[in-house]
């Protein structure tokens, strides 16, 4: 049975969010700049949205989500190197922005009417991202088959359009969250990962087929893993 302490859970998501505002305005070197505190509180609103309806509907996908490193010691190893890598890169598509738009000012920063835009499409891939929470209670940040779960294959919401809609929302937020903040060099390490994400889905779909019951059946059903009349 799954046990849970809130306080712990917003404490945990205190923490996380203080990480995220210090990765940004740190490297930044200054307190005011507008575009950060925009993406933060659009972060901020949706994890708290978040914590709240998991706490009260899904404890135990909750705690799967919270886990600061994704690594767990049962984890396939080709897993295990691509998540290690995202994880490291992932830190970078924050910490580079500052750098390269206010301290340095590497480049200049991309045009007003794009920023914006970018830190409008986060609303709907928010609320894209928590269609896919509460259909699907197994989303764990490693592959694994959650066998003291129950787990088996989802097929309702966004998973009768593609099979790993949360990795193509990802995808979308890999951009998004850097145009937001005007920053071009940080462009390249969302090429990065986007990459990273692909050769993921691949291997975990191969999995999937491999090792979850019906899964092969869903994906003849569901053709495509990320993009919709492409792949």
């Amino acid at each position: 049975m799954n046990t849970i302490q809130p306080v712990k859970i917003w404490i945990s998501s205190i923490f996380r969010i203080v990480f995220f505002a210090i990765a940004l305005l740190w490297p930044a070197g200054t307190w005011l700049w507008w575009e950060a505190w925009v993406v933060i509180i659009l972060w901020t609103a949706y994890g708290s949205i978040m914590t709240f309806y998991l706490l009260r509907h899904d404890t135990a996908l909750l705690k799967e989500r919270l886990k600061f490193v994704p690594l767990h010691k049962d984890q396939k190893v080709w897993d295990k190197i691509i998540m290690l890598i995202f994880f490291v890169a992932g830190i970078g598509l924050y910490l580079i922005p500052g750098f390269d738009v206010v301290r340095f000012a590497w480049s200049d920063p991309l045009p007003l009417w794009m920023r914006v835009t970018a830190m409008l499409v986060h609303i709907p891939c928010f609320i894209l991202l928590g269609w896919v929470m509460r259909e699907n209670t197994y989303l764990s940040q490693v592959v694994k088959i959650d066998e003291t779960r129950d787990h088996h294959v989802i097929t309702s919401g966004p998973y009768a359009f593609i099979r790993h809609p949360m990795y193509t929302i990802v995808i979308v937020l890999l951009f998004a969250t850097p145009v937001a903040l005007g920053s071009r060099y940080a462009l390249i390490l969302s090429a990065i990962l986007t990459a990273l994400l692909i050769v993921r889905t691949y291997f975990e779909d191969r999995t999937l087929h491999a090792e979850l019951d019906g899964y092969s059946e869903f994906a003849t059903q569901t053709r495509y893993r990320l993009f919709p009349g492409i792949w």
